[in-house]
C-alpha cells in the first residue's frame, strides 16, 4: 500500500495560527470560559459580499482550505472530506429560535440550509469547483479521526492522489450555556494557561478549523508520514496505556522510540485522568498538550494533529506546550492521544519524513 503524507496544513484558532510562517511564538493567554478564535482578514479570501452571507463555521472552513491549498501547489484535490461535531451550530439556534419566536410560520429557510453539518464541506467545493467525492463526518470528538481515517485509507490503495481535510467547529451562544448547565465548560472564568492546573470540572470551550492536503506523493512542502491510526468508542482508564503499548507494537515501534507524546488534556479534573494514566508509561518522553491555547471542542485534535506536523518539520517544540522537560534531540516519532469526557478515544502516529 501507499504510504500518505501531509503536505500542506492550515489553521484558524485562539492563536495566530493562520499564518504558516509562525510557529507560536507569540501566545495569547486568555481569561475565559470560552474562547473564540483569532479572525484572519476574511477579505483577502472571501469576497465580502459572500462573506457576509456565511456563517463564522464556514468562513474559517473556507479561509483554512484555501491557505492549505496555496501551500500544496495545487488548484484543486481529488476529494473533500470534512469532520465536525455540531456543524454550523450558530444558525441552527437561529432556525430554532426563529420557529419558537413566529409561532412556527412565515420562516425563511437561509438558516436551515446553512446549518446542516455537510455546509462547510459543500462551501468549500463550490469555491474549488471540485465535483469529486466529498464526505462529512458527524462523530463527535472522533469526527475528525474518521474524516483523516477515510482519506488515509484512499490514499493508501490510490483511489485518490490529493485530498483535502478538515476539522471545523464554531461556538454557539445558546448550545453554551447548556454545556454550562451540566457543567461541561468551566462555571468560572480561568486562565488559560493555568488549565493544566485547574482542579475543577468541565473545559474550557474553544472553536477553530485546521485543514490539511493529504497525498500518497511526498513533495518539497511535505511535513510528515501518518504511519497509524486507531479509534475506541469506550475505553477504561486502566487500559488506555495497555492500548497504546498494543497499538506501537501493531505498527513495529516501541514506546521507547517515541519522541513526543501530544496529549489533549483540558483542566477537566473528572477526565484529565486518562491522560495521566497513559504518561506512566511514557515518563521518559517528551510530553506536550495544547487545549489551553485553542480551547476544546468537538474537532480540538485536529490542532494537536497541526501542532504535531509543525514539530516534525521544523524539529522544535514551542516553550508554550511543554507538559514536561526532556531533551529531545530530533523529533522522528510522535504519538498523539485524545479523548472527551472518557469517550472516543483516538491514537494518531506521526513519523518524520
Amino acid at each position: 500500500m501507499n504510504k500518505v503524507y501531509i503536505n500542506s496544513i492550515a489553521s484558524i484558532s485562539a492563536q495566530k495560527t493562520f499564518d504558516n510562517s509562525l510557529f507560536l511564538t507569540e501566545i495569547e493567554n486568555y481569561e475565559a470560559n470560552v474562547i473564540p478564535v483569532i479572525n484572519p482578514n476574511y477579505k483577502d479570501y472571501i469576497p465580502p459580499a459572500a462573506a457576509r452571507r456565511m456563517a463564522k463555521g464556514i468562513k474559517m472552513g473556507v479561509v483554512a482550505s484555501k491557505i492549505a491549498l496555496q501551500e500544496s501547489g495545487l488548484d484543486t484535490i481529488d476529494a473533500i472530506i470534512t469532520g465536525t461535531g455540531m456543524g454550523c451550530v450558530r444558525d441552527s439556534e437561529k432556525f430554532v429560535s426563529a420557529i419558537i419566536d413566529n409561532d412556527e410560520q412565515y420562516l425563511t429557510p437561509t438558516s436551515f440550509i446553512q446549518s446542516t453539518h455537510n455546509t462547510v464541506g459543500g462551501q468549500i467545493a463550490l469555491e474549488l469547483q471540485c465535483k469529486g467525492y466529498n464526505f462529512t463526518y458527524v462523530h463527535a470528538s472522533n469526527s475528525f479521526e474518521s474524516a483523516l481515517l477515510d482519506a488515509k485509507l484512499q490514499l493508501e490503495l490510490d483511489e485518490e492522489k490529493n485530498i483535502l481535510i478538515g476539522g471545523v467547529d464554531e461556538i454557539g451562544e445558546h448550545t453554551t450555556k447548556i454545556h454550562k448547565l451540566v457543567n461541561h465548560v468551566k462555571a468560572e472564568a480561568i486562565k488559560t494557561s493555568d488549565v493544566i492546573n485547574a482542579q475543577t470540572p468541565g473545559a474550557v470551550f474553544g472553536e477553530g478549523a485546521n485543514f490539511f492536503v493529504l497525498s500518497n506523493e511526498k513533495q518539497a512542502s511535505t511535513y510528515a508520514e501518518i504511519t497509524a491510526l486507531k479509534t475506541y468508542n469506550t475505553l477504561p482508564e486502566t487500559e488506555v496505556l495497555h492500548e497504546a503499548s498494543n497499538f506501537l507494537k501493531e505498527n513495529n515501534i516501541n514506546i521507547e522510540d517515541i519522541d513526543l507524546l501530544v496529549l489533549g488534556n483540558n483542566g477537566d479534573v473528572d477526565f484529565d485522568t486518562f491522560y495521566t494514566k497513559l504518561t506512566e508509561g511514557f515518563i521518559n518522553t517528551q510530553q506536550a498538550y495544547y487545549k489551553h491555547l485553542c480551547g476544546e471542542f468537538n474537532t480540538a485534535s485536529s490542532f494537536g494533529f497541526w501542532l504535531a506536523s509543525k514539530v516534525l518539520k521544523t524539529q522544535t517544540l514551542p516553550e508554550a506546550v511543554k507538559l514536561n522537560n526532556k531533551d529531545t534531540a530530533s523529533f522522528k516519532n510522535i504519538l498523539l492521544y485524545n479523548q472527551y469526557r472518557g469517550e472516543n478515544h483516538s491514537f494518531t502516529l506521526l513519523k518524520q519524513c
